[in-house]
């Protein structure tokens, strides 16, 4: 693996860097993909506008909607990592998800109207992919869109519906052929989160906020042309977007090296032995990473570098903050908030949330079984 910065990329980190410095919207609060309070919205929606307005966003979309043809192939890594590096917000929502699919499979109509809104963050997307019963299973979904003449009508209910609550639009996959196997018959939709029918409930967690929404749909009437693609041709509309979805993979690094210099000023001279431990976990886990973006470079990625990275670090997060809490004896029971937690009850708010990592975006199980089948071509079970 060769994976070695060049002057033009070095250059760039440091112009986005001050770039964040300057016009960041703060530290965030808590850790993890976490959604903001409402009166926060604002400042992100102008912070994320301002990223897109410089070029550090939507680099790869095609130049006629503001993307940079020229751009090095890792530079939105770099903005991952720098937005991670300063611990501020990244963009919230679903839009770049959305835009992949926009791009590759949207109507030049739909380009036109919803790419520049991106950009300006007049729209907050959410993802309307998760059920009850279709999480890891993705295509199991059941939520269903029978066409009545130039509308789709809509029921069902979605669930971990990240920054729901402040969703402007979704980007949905409903069944449309019921009959068809359950990887067909799927379209991908534009949802007006504020149509009739659309009611979204937070969901208060064990970290006492509320990050993630369940979304009912109770004849929701969707626009024939808000479909995504081709009716029934939605699971490779949203494998391929998902597919975009890189650039978070390099923030996970170096969030882990800034809970790992936390941990070491907490630990002090103690646990020397654990400390080392976990640490080169962490070396690991970059070059994992590192590994992964040399491999997209050079066109050879294989199917399970992203769940290996996945299950990687999501159980090293989560022994981080485990020994943190530790670390802390009796004052590990504290909560959140306590005048006399640690860095404010930070740790125990992490701890709390670590375990969602582990089942977001497909459960660690899940994701062993997928590596053995499709990366190491064992039997199904």
């Amino acid at each position: 693996m060769r994976l070695e910065s060049t002057p033009e990329l070095d250059a760039f980190r440091n112009k986005v860097r001050a770039f964040v410095a300057e016009h960041a919207p703060g530290v965030k609060r808590h850790a993890g993909v976490r959604a903001p309070e409402p009166e926060l919205m604002p400042a992100i929606r102008e912070w994320t506008a301002k990223l897109y307005e410089a070029g550090f966003l939507g680099i790869d979309w095609p130049e006629r909607y503001g993307g940079r043809p020229d751009a090095h192939p890792l530079e939105s890594f770099v903005v991952a990592e720098e937005i991670a590096r300063a611990r501020t917000w990244a963009p919230v929502g679903a839009a770049s998800l959305a835009s992949a699919a926009l791009i590759e499979f949207g109507t030049e109509e739909q380009r036109s109207l919803y790419l520049p809104r991106i950009r300006k963050c007049q729209d907050v997307w959410c993802q309307l992919f998760s059920e009850p019963e279709a999480g890891s299973d993705l295509a199991s979904l059941r939520t269903r869109a029978r066409r009545e003449g130039d509308v789709f009508v809509v029921d069902g209910q979605k669930v971990w519906t990240t920054n729901g609550q402040h969703a402007d639009l979704g980007y949905l996959l409903a069944r449309t052929d019921p009959d068809a196997p359950k990887h067909k018959g799927i379209t991908a939709f534009v949802v007006d989160m504020r149509s009739p029918g659309v009611e979204v409930r937070p969901l208060r967690e064990i970290t006492g906020t509320t990050d993630f929404n369940e979304v009912f749909l109770d004849g929701v009437r969707v626009p024939a042309g808000n479909v995504i693609g081709s009716v029934n041709d939605g699971w490779r509309v949203a494998m391929s977007s998902l597919g975009h979805e890189r650039s978070g993979v390099a923030a996970r690094g170096v969030e882990l090296f800034g809970v790992l210099d936390d941990l070491m000023r907490l630990a002090g001279d103690r646990e020397a032995d654990e400390i080392g431990e976990l640490a080169a976990r962490v070396q690991v886990n970059a070059a994992m990473i590192g590994l992964a973006q040399s491999r997209m470079l050079a066109g050879t990625e294989g199917v399970a570098d992203a769940l290996l990275g996945k299950i990687f670090f999501s159980e090293l997060n989560h022994d981080l903050v485990e020994f943190g809490v530790g670390l802390q004896g009796t004052d590990g029971l504290l909560v959140e908030g306590d005048p006399e937690a640690v860095a404010g009850g930070w740790w125990q708010d992490a701890y709390l949330y670590a375990r969602a990592f582990t089942i977001a975006g497909g459960a660690n199980e899940i994701l062993r079984t997928q590596v053995a089948e499709r990366g190491l071509g064992m039997p199904r079970g």
